[in-house]
C-alpha cells in the first residue's frame, strides 16, 4: 500500500516549519517466468523473468517530495532507484530512473536531473499497454521515435494543461551529452475519450526522431494507431486495440516497417491482464519481435 510520511514538521536547529511538505515512498514489485531472445546475443533464455522484455515493467523503489512555498508555487523531487527480484541487485547507479528536482506553479513545472524524456510521455498518451517492457510500438520503433527513454542532466519545461492540450521541452548542453546537445518535445491533446500525441527529438550529429500517435475510447473498447521514425534508422506504423472485461483485458497491438535497412518485419503482442485489486494484477504477454517469439506470464504489485 502506497504510504505517505510527513516530512519533519520542525528542523531541529532552525526551527524552521515545514507543515506543507510531505514525502511519499513508493514503488512497484513485478515478476515472473517466461521465455526471451535477447537481441544483442542471439541467445533465448527460459526461466523466472524480472526486469525483463517480457515483464510487464521493471521493480523499483522511489521517493517523491513536494512543498508548498505559498503563493501558487511548489518545489519538489524525485529520486528512483531500479532493482531485480531475481538477484536483489540494483542498477548500476543507484537512482538511474529517476533524480530530479522541479518548481512548479500555475505557468507550469520546470524540471532538473535525470528523467523520462518529453518524447516518452507523449507515446504514453496512446499506446495501448501503458509503456510495458513488452510494448510491441516501444520495441519496434522506440519511445516516441527516440531509443534512449531517459536522459542525464536534462531541463525541462512543462505547460500547464488548457482544457487538454499541453506540451513539454527538454533540452540538454552539448557538454553534459558527450559533446552532442539534445532537445526533446512533444505536444499532447489528452481529453475524454481522445488522446492524441506528436513528439519530436534530436541529438546534435543525428536525424530526428518523431511519432505522431492516438487512441480513442467508445465503451469497454479502445482504439489507437500510430506512426513512427525512430530516426530514419526504421520506421512504421502501428495498429491495434484493447477490450475490457470488468477487471480483465486483452490487448491487440500490431507494427509494420516501412522502412528497415535489415527486413522489413510485421511484429505482434498480445496482452492479457486480470485485476486482482487496485493495485495488483495478473498478466500474460506474447510478443512476436523481428522474427522471434517471447513470452511470459506474471504479476505486478504498485504500492
Amino acid at each position: 500500500m502506497k504510504k505517505s510520511l510527513i516530512a519533519l514538521a520542525v528542523l531541529g536547529a532552525s526551527g524552521f516549519a515545514m507543515a506543507q511538505s510531505s514525502v511519499t515512498l513508493y514503488g512497484v514489485a513485478d515478476a515472473g517466468i517466461g521465455r526471451s531472445h535477447n537481441y544483442a546475443t542471439g541467445v533465448n533464455t527460459t526461466g523466472m523473468k524480472a526486469n525483463d522484455t517480457v515483464n510487464n515493467g521493471n521493480s523499483r523503489l522511489g521517493v517523491r517530495g513536494v512543498e508548498d512555498l505559498g503563493g501558487g508555487l511548489k518545489a519538489g523531487f524525485n529520486f528512483e532507484a531500479g532493482l531485480n527480484l531475481k538477484t536483489g541487485a540494483n542498477d548500476a547507479a543507484f537512482w538511474q530512473r529517476n533524480a530530479n528536482m522541479y518548481l512548479a506553479g500555475s505557468w507550469g513545472q520546470f524540471l532538473m536531473g535525470r528523467t523520462l524524456d518529453p518524447s516518452f510521455f507523449g507515446a504514453a498518451t496512446w499506446e495501448l499497454t501503458g509503456m510495458a517492457n513488452y510494448s510491441v510500438v516501444a520495441n519496434t520503433f522506440g519511445f516516441g521515435g527516440d531509443g534512449t527513454p531517459r536522459n542525464n542532466s536534462q531541463f525541462t519545461y512543462t505547460s500547464p494543461n488548457f482544457g487538454g492540450f499541453s506540451g513539454s521541452l527538454g533540452y540538454i548542453f552539448k557538454d553534459d551529452n558527450g559533446g552532442n546537445a539534445k532537445w526533446d518535445l512533444n505536444l499532447k491533446y489528452a481529453n475524454g475519450p481522445l488522446g492524441v500525441a506528436l513528439t519530436a527529438n534530436k541529438t546534435q550529429t543525428m536525424k530526428t526522431g518523431w511519432s505522431l500517435g492516438g487512441q480513442y475510447k467508445f465503451g469497454t473498447f479502445v482504439v489507437a494507431a500510430s506512426y513512427n521514425d525512430l530516426q530514419t534508422v526504421r520506421r512504421g506504423f502501428s495498429i491495434g486495440g484493447t477490450a475490457n472485461f470488468g477487471p480483465g483485458s486483452v490487448t491487440l497491438d500490431l507494427t509494420r516497417d516501412t522502412k528497415n535497412p535489415v527486413k522489413k518485419y510485421t511484429n505482434a503482442l498480445i496482452e492479457g491482464k486480470y485485476s486482482l485489486s487496485k493495485r495488483t494484477f495478473v498478466y500474460a504477454d506474447y510478443l512476436r519481435l523481428d522474427g522471434e517469439n517471447n513470452y511470459g506470464i506474471g504479476v505486478r504489485h504498485n504500492f
